[in-house]
């Protein structure tokens, strides 16, 4: 999928995204906490990747995190701009950040990479390598699948990964996968999120709080967990609202 097609799709449709899910009232609370958990541990720059209409980046800021917004979509980018006022935000492609390597303390992907050819996913993750310090962390949401495979979204085109197949991509751009999280709603395609982090190679750092292991605290949620045993913790959801209130489709199968 080229970037191109991706960022003239959004832009056709901006506004309609925004009505149908362009603000925190249609973000899974379990999401929330998850994602304003680790900016909080966040020392310096969080770079929200592929921000959409900004309403995580505010979000973000609101909770007294130093935030940034980027997207490809130069539409969202303008409404974001007009909607929070107070936040930074910028035109720009996941492939080049264009900030300093080593410079970020986290970055959220929530959903940015879900029409990016699996082929060349890998490309942002190393830029997501290069822009963060050590031990800095990733939060990425995505559409969850027993194989990698493409289907017909309901803006342009989209993939769903395994979580093995995305985490093993992760690994590979030098992060570790610190925990997974899997959600199916009625009506919702299941979603994953990946808690990552750069690594360290002395790992001076420990986990700082970042949490290897959930729970699955809602239900028909199935929890991935890198260790056996699990600790309390929420699960995200809200993985493919615009899709829900848009054209009220059944997920598909497989």
């Amino acid at each position: 999928m080229s970037k191109i097609r991706v960022r003239d799709a959004y832009c056709r449709r901006a506004e309609e995204y925004i009505q149908a899910v362009g603000s925190m009232d249609h973000v899974h609370r379990d999401d929330r906490e998850l994602v304003l958990k680790k900016a909080k541990l966040a020392d310096g720059l969080v770079l929200d990747a592929g921000c959409g209409p900004g309403h995580w980046t505010n979000f973000l800021q609101e909770h007294g995190a130093e935030v940034t917004g980027v997207d490809l979509a130069p539409a969202f980018v303008e409404r974001a701009r007009q909607r929070f006022p107070r936040v930074p935000f910028r035109d720009g492609s996941l492939e080049d950040l264009q900030v300093p390597d080593g410079s970020v303390a986290g970055i959220l992907s929530w959903y940015s990479i879900i029409h990016t050819d699996p082929g060349d996913v890998g490309k942002i993750l190393d830029e997501f390598a290069r822009c963060l310090k050590p031990g800095g962390y990733l939060v990425a949401g995505f559409f969850e699948g027993p194989r990698l495979e493409a289907f017909d979204h309901q803006i342009v085109g989209a993939y769903r990964w395994p979580v093995h197949e995305l985490s093993g991509a992760l690994e590979d751009a030098g992060f570790s996968v610190r925990g997974v999280r899997t959600r199916t709603d009625p009506g919702r395609r299941p979603h994953g999120a990946i808690l990552a982090r750069k690594d360290l190679g002395d790992n001076q750092l420990g986990d700082q709080g970042l949490g290897t292991r959930f729970s699955a605290a809602s239900p028909g949620v199935v929890t991935r967990c890198p260790e056996s045993a699990p600790v309390p913790g929420g699960v995200p959801g809200n993985g493919d609202d615009l899709d829900v209130v848009l054209m009220r489709e059944r997920p598909r199968a497989g």
